[in-house]
């Protein structure tokens, strides 16, 4: 319960917030999102980068990203084949199963659990994410040739690409920051959270709830909750890291379906009613299945 209290409930708030407002306001949420990404998260993402210790700790965990992904992917190729699911479900099922919120929900909640130390493993964690889930995530929603050209026009079209890019290079350069433009760039990222859970909260507004499909959510659901934390732990024993980043990429792995997946789904009709509900779903279990996880990690 003091878990509870302490990391999940304050998050919780700020996302209610942006529920609130969007329920009373109709605010446009895509003016909003886009200055969250054009803006606030490179900046974000270069202070991360430009600060960061760079070390094998980040191949790691882009062997554990990809190995999750890919266990995730077989577990769907599986039960698809199985249930006999056509193409257009078994897309998304793998939308709201392999991709998770581990930005606007995932990122606080490291944040007010495991502090700034635990934060910088988190937001190289959704880098990655973001990337792959522009990558993978478009490609299984069209599952066509132009997928994947989509994918790669998305993430080159990403300012926080570039920004780790340039921060990269900057930092493995010993290239000094000039004082006063770094003081922009951190206020910028000061605000990038806040803004990234009051988003959520407001996407959360506007998904439009169908007829559930029960026994498809709650699959999902257990997946995206139970079955990706539980790999990620197996992941942790077997690859090289230290026990901070092995409790933030388990507990980064619990989070909900990422909000993007619905956007996606939409535009290329991979059942977007069932991957909304499933994000709405796995949103609301996760009040209870984080602070269990984080009882244990923490």
């Amino acid at each position: 319960m003091a878990v509870f209290i302490q990391v999940v409930f304050p998050v919780l708030l700020i996302f209610g917030a942006g529920f609130v407002i969007q329920k009373i306001a109709k605010l446009d949420i895509k003016s909003i999102s886009t200055i969250a990404l054009y803006v606030m998260l490179p900046c974000l993402v270069f202070e991360t980068f430009y600060e960061a210790d760079l070390d094998g700790e980040y191949l790691t965990m882009i062997v554990f990203s990809g190995l999750l992904l890919a266990s995730i992917l077989l577990i769907n190729k599986v039960v698809a084949k199985v249930k006999k699911y056509d193409m257009s479900m078994e897309s998304g099922l793998i939308l709201s199963t392999a991709f998770m919120n581990s930005g606007n929900y995932g990122a606080p909640i490291i944040l007010f659990a495991f502090g700034e130390e635990g934060f910088v493993y988190s937001v190289s964690f959704l880098v990655l994410q973001a990337i792959i889930m522009n990558f993978f995530g478009v490609y299984y929603a069209a599952r066509g040739s132009s997928g994947l050209k989509m994918a790669v026009a998305a993430v080159l079209k990403m300012p926080p690409t570039y920004a780790v890019l340039v921060a990269l290079v900057m930092n493995v350069a010993s290239v000094p920051m000039p004082e006063n433009l770094m003081n922009s760039v951190s206020l910028l990222a000061q605000a990038t959270i806040p803004m990234v859970m009051v988003v959520l909260g407001m996407q959360l507004a506007d998904i439009k709830l169908k007829q559930f499909d029960w026994s498809k959510i709650t699959y999902a659901t257990s997946v995206r909750l139970i079955a990706s934390p539980l790999i990620a732990f197996g992941l942790t024993l077997i690859l090289p890291m230290s026990p901070l980043m092995a409790s933030v990429l388990i507990v980064s792995a619990a989070m909900p379906s990422a909000a993007t997946t619905t956007i996606f789904a939409v535009q290329f009709k991979s059942k977007p009613d069932l991957v909304s509900s499933i994000t709405l779903v796995t949103t609301l279990f996760s009040v209870i299945t984080i602070p269990i996880l984080l009882s244990i990690f923490i």
